[in-house]
């Protein structure tokens, strides 16, 4: 499962959220999303990926989901995403924190879902 906005993704918990919060540096702004597009290209193709939500507006945030914590601990040792981290250092992030939580409960809301189930008018 992947997905990349707000309810882009499900699956019942228990799962894995890894919630990486940043601040950017001014610039480099092209080589950034390129790199940003590999890692969620490449975090799909590994095992026990299910998901991720992603939002910027001055303080990005990305939350991808994992089945395990054996998952979340191989793609932190993927060779490619080591490299990306180190970038990142270097280059782009005024400063990152990354929080790992285990997801216990999940709900939410879609207005389309709702107008599918209620009709146009909402009611």
């Amino acid at each position: 499962m992947s997905g990349g906005s707000a309810g882009g993704f499900d699956a019942d918990p228990p799962y894995y959220a890894v919630i990486f919060t940043s601040r950017r540096m001014a610039g480099d702004d092209a080589a950034y999303g390129d790199m940003a597009a590999r890692m969620i290209e490449l975090a799909a193709t590994q095992p026990g990926f299910l998901g991720f939500d992603s939002a910027r507006e001055g303080v990005g945030i990305t939350v991808s989901y994992w089945r395990d914590e054996d998952s979340i601990a191989a793609w932190r040792r993927d060779v490619e995403h080591r490299l990306a981290q180190r970038a990142g250092r270097e280059r782009w992030y005024a400063d990152f924190s990354v929080r790992v939580a285990r997801v216990e409960r999940a709900y939410g809301f879609s207005r389309n879902d709702w107008r599918n189930l209620h009709g146009s008018s909402g009611v």
